[in-house]
């Protein structure tokens, strides 16, 4: 369970569960430096440093939901199951009187909602994203670095790893100075840690594929979602301006930026330096959610999406281990704020179609959360309170609708995205999240999503093998993936971003990280 001292300290703050971290954060990077110069005193191989990882945290679950140590199920019990902690409250009968809500319905709330319940995937949105108090429009912070790292004047990863941890603090210092933060959640992004040299990576890919495919017969129209701060916009559009005069002539650049929050900064600060840099007549920013989108692009166009899955909002699951039927879980709000997770077999229509395409897509062949042979389902059960459902699944209901999006609206789109494919301590269940906040330049994880809303970084791994069996059902399109490292060897210079010793960040700072194009 979470630490006493956390949960006492984020009590007094949240009135929840305590507060965590943002994944790009450096506030443990001088452990990390410190394991490297272990590692290397003892002659072992260096460690792939992304990011400082929050450590484990297990949480206990009860066998059922009501009554734990009946045999048989009574007729409340056949259409849901409280998933809960032992000897939590009976909150059968607010399940039955308590509203259904969506995040679309809680968008307009200023409060974050009590006496209410919701699908998981509402309440991570809902979190994560809602205008007045979601953890995008007004927690997150991206650290810039200033003027771009000398890679190569650098001696090795350990030199890089003490310069940025420098920068992070003195740029937070300066951000104290103006407006003092405990809960401040700063994020850094491969954009902003290697600029210019990601964003022209990205920028040949673009080049190579656009003349390879429609030039000169169409525009280079490109999406970017999720910009952040406008940097690899910036990028690409500085490196086609320089290197190829001709397609900059036809570039078009478009951001789809859901938090009003970025927007804002990308409309406020960007732009006046697109201006400044000539692009201003290039960009569009869009402050609007992508499943919001409406309107037809027939014309071919390029569509970016960098570290985006990771936050698109999740269903979570569990299984019977009799029956191996799904069951959908739904958030339960009290009237005090606490949260409750009950599961029901009555999946709702965009959960049911998931599992139908992901059937189709890959065949029936899919990683599940419980054991499948005989065998292992017996052994399973033999385990001191074994529980009658399966460990939870996150299903990445979002993602598909996204997809459903591009093949709808965007039918000769080229998608490029990069994200995750495992992340190390996250909490229990199969593709969970890390979920995590901040607190006095500190990280906090915390073991389960149902967490005060805005205040957390609930963040997914991606399944790229999956994803793509998906993305090519809906949208009919071929597609690729390869790791992070080998997209980068051959799309960037990487001799601009390689220390003396050798040793290059672009490369090994991302090794968890796959890239999906279209093809």
């Amino acid at each position: 369970m979470d630490s006493p001292a956390v949960t006492q300290l984020f009590r007094q703050l949240f009135r929840h569960h305590p507060a965590c971290q943002s994944r790009r954060n450096l506030a443990t990077l001088a452990a990390a430096i410190r394991d490297v110069r272990r590692q290397r005193l003892h002659g072992a191989q260096q460690p792939h440093l992304r990011q400082p990882q929050p450590s484990q945290q297990n949480r206990t679950y009860a066998i059922r939901g009501r009554g734990a140590a009946e045999d048989t199920k009574t007729s409340t019990e056949s259409n849901w199951q409280q998933r809960s902690e032992l000897f939590q409250h009976d909150m059968s009968t607010e399940y039955k009187t308590y509203p259904f809500v969506t995040a679309d319905d809680l968008r307009s709330r200023k409060e974050r909602p009590r006496r209410v319940k919701m699908l998981m995937r509402d309440f991570i949105e809902d979190s994560l994203y809602n205008p007045n108090y979601g953890y995008f429009s007004k927690q997150v912070v991206i650290f810039t670095p200033g003027e771009p790292f000398d890679f190569p004047s650098l001696q090795d990863e350990l030199d890089f790893h003490s310069l940025l941890s420098k920068r992070y603090v003195e740029f937070e210092d300066r951000l104290d100075e103006i407006e003092p933060s405990d809960t401040r959640q700063l994020w850094y992004t491969p954009t902003e840690l290697f600029r210019p040299y990601y964003g022209e990576a990205i920028a040949r890919y673009l080049i190579a594929n656009y003349k390879l495919t429609t030039y000169p017969y169409h525009d280079l129209t490109i999406y970017e979602m999720g910009a952040g701060r406008g940097t690899l916009m910036l990028n690409i559009l500085d490196y086609i301006r320089d290197i190829d005069p001709a397609v900059y002539d036809r570039t078009k650049y478009n951001i789809i930026e859901i938090s009003t929050q970025l927007a804002n900064l990308q409309t406020s600060q960007v732009m006046k330096n697109t201006a400044a840099r000539g692009h201003s007549d290039k960009v569009e920013i869009i402050n609007q959610s992508i499943f919001d989108w409406k309107q037809r692009v027939p014309s071919p166009c390029f569509f970016l999406a960098f570290e985006v899955f990771d936050n698109f909002a999740h269903d979570v699951v569990r299984y019977d281990m009799t029956t191996e039927v799904p069951m959908q879980g739904i958030v339960l709000i009290d009237e005090a704020g606490d949260f409750y997770e009950f599961y029901t077999p009555e999946l709702d229509p965009v959960a049911a179609r998931y599992f139908r395409v992901r059937d189709a897509a890959t065949g029936g062949r899919y990683k599940v959360p419980y054991p499948t042979s005989r065998v292992g389902k017996w052994l399973s059960q033999q385990r001191p309170l074994a529980s009658n459902l399966s460990n939870q699944e996150y299903i990445p209901t979002r993602l598909m609708q996204f997809f459903d999006v591009l093949g709808r609206y965007f039918p000769a789109h080229r998608l490029l995205t990069s994200d995750f494919h495992s992340l190390p301590d996250a909490i229990k269940g199969l593709n969970a999240p890390i979920v995590q906040t901040r607190y006095q330049r500190r990280p906090v994880p915390v073991s389960t999503p149902l967490v005060h809303q805005g205040y957390f970084d609930i963040m997914f791994p991606t399944n790229f093998e999956t994803a793509e069996a998906v993305y090519k059902t809906i949208t009919g399109k071929h597609s690729r993936v390869m790791s992070h490292d080998e997209f980068m060897q051959r799309w960037a210079y990487i001799e601009d971003t390689e220390t003396r010793s050798g040793e290059n960040p672009l490369l090994s700072w991302y090794k968890n990280a796959s890239v999906l194009f279209t093809v």
